[in-house]
């Protein structure tokens, strides 16, 4: 019996939901944020392991307020995630928004097949979100896995102030009035 029961083992459809609509402005966001820096790209990913830690309770939030309470956490977690990155750097870190390219050209890929071509038009043979899907399992594993860990720490801690209580408990017992 559990006050609050434990995290299910796969993420339920709604965040897999929230992931897929969110993914790509998160990881521009986070890539804009570090600089495009390429250590700092697991960032997303662990702000999406945050989001999916505390799932239950944003998505109880948002029902309750009538707001994205997720959406608004996803972006508090990026900013502070960014700021915590920021402060690891030994070096300070330069941050430079650029114009994005005028006239942007995409090379001839060279021959392909037909079928190859119109691949991208019909619906059917166009897999979009898989990416999106991947990365909202991987943070929901994540989160879990911390979820585990912190269950563990709850248990020893709760067994080191019974012990000591215990102990405090003889002692006061055992002293001769």
């Amino acid at each position: 019996m559990y006050l609050v029961p434990p995290m299910d083992d796969e993420p339920p459809p709604e965040f897999v939901a929230f992931v897929v609509t969110h993914v790509e402005e998160l990881h521009a966001s986070a890539h804009e944020l570090v600089g495009g820096d390429p250590a700092g790209d697991h960032l997303y990913m662990d702000v999406l392991a945050d989001v999916a830690g505390h799932w239950r309770r944003l998505r109880w939030w948002s029902r309750w307020s009538g707001r994205d309470a997720a959406g608004d956490y996803l972006k508090h977690r990026l900013h502070v995630r960014t700021a915590r990155w920021r402060d690891d750097q030994i070096y300070e870190v330069d941050v430079r928004v650029l114009a994005p390219a005028i006239g942007y050209y995409a090379p001839h890929r060279g021959r392909a097949s037909i079928a190859l071509r119109k691949a991208p038009l019909l619906s059917g043979t166009v897999r979009g979100g898989v990416t999106a899907v991947a990365d909202a399992g991987i943070a929901w594993v994540q989160a879990y896995r911390r979820q585990q860990w912190h269950q563990v720490a709850r248990l020893i801690a709760t067994g080191i102030i019974l012990i000591g209580g215990m102990i405090q408990y003889m002692s006061w017992l055992a002293v001769p009035s």
